[in-house]
């Protein structure tokens, strides 16, 4: 039996690792999921405590057999980018262990270990590579034990990269991913098994735990393969599913709240959370204004009966003009601006908080990608919730899973897919007044956030130097109002979270020109 990697604590714990209570509770549920794997030869990742100087713990596998750990194996490659922040925990071991099943010689590896294949990647990030060092030593089988999170087209990634590295060593390579949701990833399972020929022969469930049967003969390998998602609008769509159902009961709820404007946003939210707890467990909250239009409310009425959730009705006008009117003598002298728009949303999200609050709901805040990347969010107002679903998911890509969604029969509203998106703060609002369109701007997004490129590298149909300035300009001011979102749930490879660390105050901005590079 092969677990993923840190099995009995889940990736990742973070500074969990650095408490010596927390390392001895998973040595003391280690040994007794030992004692109880009679008969059957088990890897079972775990975080190894150490003693002395140097990190905390290793990032290991105990090999048990005979109901005892009879072997350690310890990863050697700790990735530090993205995401990834392993060598603050863990001290990285010198070389991969190899250990005897049935008369066969097993390399034991974890995770990254197996992501530094010189016939696969142009650029090697570790001098060392284990898988070719354990097939210098004789193995016959490679076992890597993992928690590789997803972003759209890992799935497709780890194939190819797992099947070079089997063809080109000549030896099967069996892959056991873990599955589910922690904080901000998503672990899609996807398990694999590889003959020696570099062809697939088995591999698990996506978006779901499993458990894979393989027959392992020399090289030849056998197994089922579970169907993959069709294409990526389903995998992402699943993703955020499962992240949003673990995020929700991991952290004791069973129920949540959101707004719903009418508008496609919302819409989707709405949708995922419906998939991922039942719709006896979403509450929609439609909150109408002077400037909310009658479609938006009818839009929302008629998605909480195509989902079958609750809805309630809580006019916010009252709250609004009582608002303007407390605040008028303090603002007599200034004309009116985003401030009067923001209080609306402000009184949505105090709304939001309270319902949530006597009902015991997880507030979901509906706010995509491309306006956080922007700015185009009101702090304490629509940002509020304990989870942001749409976070990591531009607004081209919200369309796309919307359309997915009604595939079969509308879900959404057609309203809802057709009009032009607007947050409804003021008379004839839309978001385009303030955006450039959102094929343009996701365009620029895409290479400046996920890409990194420079400004002035980055190109595309409507794409300008000056849009590129005040694009650029309005991500970097953001960064105050990202740092206080709620959390988001990672689908592509550069999120906005805890795998892109800039600082909030600084006097450096980037070249917007290829001339100012050297001015």
């Amino acid at each position: 039996m092969v677990f993923p990697e840190l099995a009995v604590c889940g990736y990742t714990p973070r500074d969990f690792l650095v408490r010596a209570d927390f390392l001895d509770a998973c040595r003391a549920s280690l040994d007794a999921l030992a004692a109880e794997a009679q008969g059957i030869a088990t890897v079972l990742g775990f975080p190894e405590k150490r003693e002395g100087s140097g990190r905390p713990c290793f990032n290991a596998l105990a090999f048990c057999r005979d109901g005892k750990v009879q072997a350690l194996a310890r990863k050697c490659l700790l990735p530090a980018y993205d995401v990834f922040d392993e060598p603050r925990y863990f001290e990285p071991a010198a070389e991969p262990t190899l250990v005897e099943i049935g008369g066969v010689k097993v390399a034991l590896t974890v995770c990254e270990d197996l992501w530094n294949d010189k016939g696969f990647w142009q650029h090697q990030a570790y001098p060392q590579d284990p898988v070719a060092e354990a097939v210098r030593r004789g193995t016959n089988l490679i076992i890597n034990a993992s928690a590789s999170p997803y972003w759209q087209g890992k799935g497709e990634l780890r194939e190819r990269m797992i099947s070079a590295a089997a063809k080109r060593h000549g030896v099967p390579v069996l892959y056991a991913n873990q599955a589910g949701g922690d904080d901000e990833l998503v672990y899609d399972g996807r398990s694999l098994a590889f003959d020696g020929r570099g062809r697939l022969a088995a591999r698990g469930a996506a978006f779901a735990e499993d458990f894979l049967v393989v027959e392992v003969d020399g090289g030849e390998v056998r197994g089922a393969l579970a169907p993959a998602p069709a294409d990526e609008t389903e995998a992402v769509y699943r993703a955020l599913v499962l992240g949003v159902r673990d995020y929700v009961t991991k952290c004791g709820f069973r129920s949540v709240v959101l707004g719903l404007s009418g508008g496609i946003d919302s819409a989707l939210t709405a949708c995922l959370a419906v998939d991922a707890l039942g719709a006896a467990n979403v509450l929609g909250v439609s909150m109408p204004s002077r400037f909310s239009s009658g479609h938006s409310q009818s839009d929302a009425a008629g998605l909480a009966r195509n989902l079958g959730m609750r809805m309630l009705l809580v006019p916010i006008e009252g709250m609004h003009a009582s608002g303007l009117a407390t605040l008028a003598p303090a603002f007599a002298a200034l004309e009116p601006d985003a401030t009067e728009e923001n209080l609306q949303a402000r009184i949505r999200g105090q709304i939001l908080m309270s319902l949530a609050n006597k009902m015991g709901h997880l507030l979901l805040s509906t706010g995509n990608k491309s306006e956080l990347a922007m700015g185009y969010c009101t702090l304490y107002g629509d940002m509020a919730g304990g989870l942001d679903v749409l976070a990591d998911v531009p607004k081209t890509l919200v369309y796309a899973l919307s359309r997915w969604v009604n595939r079969n029969g509308e879900r959404i509203p057609r309203g809802s897919l057709e009009k032009a998106p607007s947050a409804e703060l003021r008379p004839n609002q839309r978001d385009q007044d303030t955006l450039p369109p959102y094929d343009v701007l996701d365009r620029i997004l895409e290479q400046y956030v996920d890409q990194e490129k420079a400004p002035a590298d980055i190109r595309g149909t409507g794409v300008t130097p000056d849009l590129v300035a005040r694009v650029v300009s309005a991500v970097d001011r953001a960064e105050f109002k990202r740092r206080q979102a709620a959390p988001g749930i990672k689908i592509s490879a550069r999120a906005f979270g805890t795998g892109r660390r800039l600082p909030i105050a600084h006097g450096w901005r980037p070249p917007l020109k290829q001339k100012d590079l050297t001015t």
